[in-house]
């Protein structure tokens, strides 16, 4: 398995993969990537691993955390501060489907969360629930490694965009703070327009490859990734089908009437939120359902003092850079580097987040790595570094570009940042003409507007 993340955005401002690692690096990569910097940073031994958490309540003004090991019996601690990090992606959702239960095919019927690699699905015919990048890639890493037939369903059709484009990463393309400054400024029309244009460009629509039509508007669509999915469909290596109708047996059938049999069944369906270890009182007054709670900018609530949460939203885009620049958030907030939110400024925004939640709309990587970088002051100081324009615009948001500017500023941040926006040829040499800086200085106005 490979991240569908580049290499440059699948890593913290203060330490880089070793030479040699590829665009897109392996989870093996990625894992002894995290061992490094946990022994770089000495942080292995402030770690109580193996170690799970059953209970966290209050205690007065301070929580009480129960936690067992595999050979202890449950032992109870106070703390001043929690931050609950345990992620929204644990907890495989499976949507209901009639005759399910009833499924025969020997390879079975699982989440793709226990999927880890293609050679217990070797001859078989499998069928892939989702579009979703999980299910886009699964599909057509089965579909090129010896599966003997590949069909992939879904409810609706999303646009497909390559984990390349023009031989950049899409991360570096899509998600940049030109990006985000327009989407606060322009209407959202004219973002969306601009997004399908792009799209359309770098990709076309699935529909010219054999897949499914989208919806005309890409929101309603949704976007997803994968760079093989599209081109195995249109080499019939990979047959696309709508929703499942039913299931007897071995045998599926889809909403569209058709019946195929099948040997296995993946669902990348997506994940449930899940946060068993908090009590009743903290789940209730954070009002916990499977998708989301009540925080302010997914990290604080005015409820709980000392009490922080990370990677508890759904989010598109790679997840490095927002969960730095998260913890930086946590860290300073209860430092004092930076001020803390009141009480009704976090409940006000909790309440003009209602209908986001109730939508299940997904928030960008680009759109919560500049709120982040808000609330801490790490936010590019244009004015001051005229240089860095155009990597701090049209550059990909690495960690390292939030490192520049503000608390606790890395010396060769800005060196690096330059070398990592170019290193794909993201970022073009020539200088910005004199109209695409005033829509640069239009775009700081509305974002300077739109943050007051």
């Amino acid at each position: 398995m490979r991240t569908n993340t580049s290499r440059v955005m699948t890593q913290f401002s203060d330490l880089g993969y070793e030479a040699g690692v590829a665009a897109y690096p392996t989870n093996q990569e990625v894992h002894a990537y995290l061992r490094q910097y946990a022994e770089v940073f000495g942080l292995t031994s402030l770690v109580r691993a193996h170690t799970r958490v059953e209970l966290v309540e209050t205690d007065q003004q301070r929580y009480r955390v129960t936690s067992r090991t595999q050979r202890e019996v449950a032992k109870s601690e106070s703390f001043d501060f929690v931050v609950a990090a345990s992620g929204r992606y644990n907890k495989p959702y499976i949507p209901p489907v009639l005759g399910l239960p009833s499924f025969r095919g020997t390879g079975g019927a699982r989440h793709s969360f226990y999927y880890k690699d293609p050679e217990r699905y070797r001859g078989l015919r499998v069928l892939v629930a989702g579009c979703a990048i999980s299910a886009l890639e699964i599909a057509s890493d089965l579909a090129m490694v010896g599966a003997a037939k590949v069909v992939s369903c879904y409810r609706r059709q999303r646009y497909v965009l390559p984990k390349l484009a023009g031989g950049v990463p899409s991360d570096h393309v899509f998600f940049t703070r030109w990006a985000a400054l327009a989407a606060e400024t322009f209407p959202p029309e004219v973002i969306q327009d601009a997004l399908k244009t792009a799209i359309l460009q770098f990709n076309g629509s699935p529909e010219q490859y054999g897949a499914m039509k989208p919806d005309d508007d890409v929101t309603k669509a949704g976007i997803t990734l994968s760079q093989y999915f599209l081109p195995l469909v249109a080499e019939k290596r990979i047959e696309v089908k709508p929703w499942i109708r039913k299931i007897r047996g071995g045998v599926v059938a889809f909403e569209d009437g058709s019946e195929q049999e099948f040997d296995a069944i993946l669902f990348s369906t997506g994940f449930e939120l899940n946060l068993p270890y908090l009590s009743k009182e903290m789940q209730d007054k954070l009002r916990i359902d499977d998708y989301s709670l009540d925080l302010y900018r997914y990290t604080f609530s005015p409820d709980f003092k000392g009490l922080a949460f990370m990677e508890m939203h759904d989010q598109t885009g790679p997840i490095f850079p927002v969960l730095e620049l998260q913890a930086r958030w946590i860290a300073y907030a209860w430092s004092g580097i930076v001020k803390v939110p009141t009480d009704d400024q976090m409940r006000e925004a909790i309440r003009d987040f209602q209908p986001v939640r109730e939508a299940r709309m997904k928030t960008s990587v680009h759109q919560l790595a500049l709120a982040f970088s808000r609330e801490i002051g790490t936010e590019p100081r244009l004015s001051a570094n005229p240089e860095l324009t155009r990597a701090a615009m049209f550059g990909p948001l690495a960690a390292v570009s939030f490192r520049i500017w503000g608390p606790e500023p890395l010396p060769d941040a800005a060196e690096r940042f330059q070398k990592e926006a170019k290193e794909f040829g993201a970022v073009p040499t020539p200088d910005l003409t004199p109209a695409q800086k005033k829509q640069l200085q239009a775009l700081e106005r509305g974002r300077s507007k739109k943050a007051a």
